[in-house]
């Protein structure tokens, strides 16, 4: 099992190494990476999710409703608790803790998800619809708090009238549903819904984009790695513990708490375990907010996963 986490893992690293080498033999400007994240964030990451999602059958959508409550609110509490810390107790500010918590709360789905899940149940339709989903579920129900808060520091630093985070809830909202790293998955999930079924030609156009975006993220996640050293304090290995450790128990205790059993348990937890993500430092670069604490976090629980994905892979051999 160690193996094939590895062999999952290898290309995550490889890519991001190669963009760190790139970024520091300044064969690309690691200070000023803004036209690749366009790229990233605004094109290829959104053409992804737009078609991982559209794809999704509703049906199997509603099928996997109980995957969708462990991965949705084991992803909220984490953000929740994480953001609380690192705002009232490591002082950080809400821009710098809200892409630290996405980081941490929002599991690497995209890179590690298919190859992970098809070692323990095998490759098939079943596992692919659990990865949908939960790309789905990270995409679209939790990327908006992160890029909320964000957009409230940008206005602020544009001189905007400085109003109660709840009071421009409604600004805020609309300026994220506009984003299209939001609305592509969002427009996906909305059509599958109403059983639209997408052209072949329009998928077909779409899907280089689509199968660049992994690769271009994780590249991209290099160059900006590239720029800076990476330090271990007290918020990066809080980090780390929570992502690794702490926020697969809290999906095992709401697998508990529903009476959720299965292999759908088994997924649900073995999802939520795998390494911490890379959207919160793309989405972070995105509006000029640096989180060394994210990037020191994304590269610990990279590599500590490989010990603690297999034992959560064998903690919940008894659910199926």
């Amino acid at each position: 099992m160690t193996l094939v986490i590895i062999n999952a893992l290898a290309p995550v690293f490889f890519i991001m190494l190669l963009g760190y080498m790139a970024g520091k033999i300044k064969l690309v400007d690691n200070r000023n990476v803004s036209l690749l994240n366009i790229f990233v964030m605004d094109f290829a990451l959104p053409a992804a999710l737009f078609t991982a999602t559209v794809k999704t059958p509703w049906a199997g959508i509603v099928k996997e409703s109980p995957l969708i409550i462990i991965l949705t609110l084991s992803m909220w509490i984490a953000y929740a608790v994480f953001y609380f810390v690192n705002t009232r107790v490591f002082k950080k500010s809400a821009q710098d803790s809200a892409v630290l918590t996405l980081t941490v709360a929002l599991p690497n789905y995209a890179a590690l998800g298919l190859p992970i899940l098809n070692s323990i149940f095998g490759e098939g339709p079943a596992t692919s619809l659990n990865v949908a989903v939960a790309i789905a579920c990270g995409s679209v129900l939790m990327t908006p708090f992160c890029l909320m808060t964000l957009e409230a520091g940008k206005a602020a630093a544009e001189g905007g009238e400085r109003q109660s985070m709840l009071a421009m809830l409604p600004v805020l909202m609309g300026r994220s549903l506009k984003k299209p790293i939001v609305a592509g998955p969002l427009l996906g999930v909305i059509l599958s819904a109403l059983g639209v079924t997408m052209p072949a030609i329009v998928l077909g156009a779409i899907k280089p984009l689509g199968l660049s975006a992994t690769a271009a993220a994780l590249f991209l996640t290099g160059v900006i790695l590239s720029a800076r050293q990476l330090k271990i304090n007290m918020p990066v290995l809080l980090g780390l513990v929570t992502k690794n450790l702490i926020q697969p128990f809290i999906a095992w205790g709401i697998i508990l708490a529903f009476g959720i059993h299965g292999d759908v348990a088994r997924a649900g937890v073995v999802l939520i375990a795998l390494s911490a993500g890379f959207f919160g430092v793309v989405f972070g670069n995105r509006f000029g907010v640096q989180s060394p604490d994210a990037e020191g976090t994304l590269l610990l629980s990279s590599v500590l996963c490989i010990l603690s994905v297999p034992l959560f892979i064998m903690l919940t051999a008894g659910m199926a």
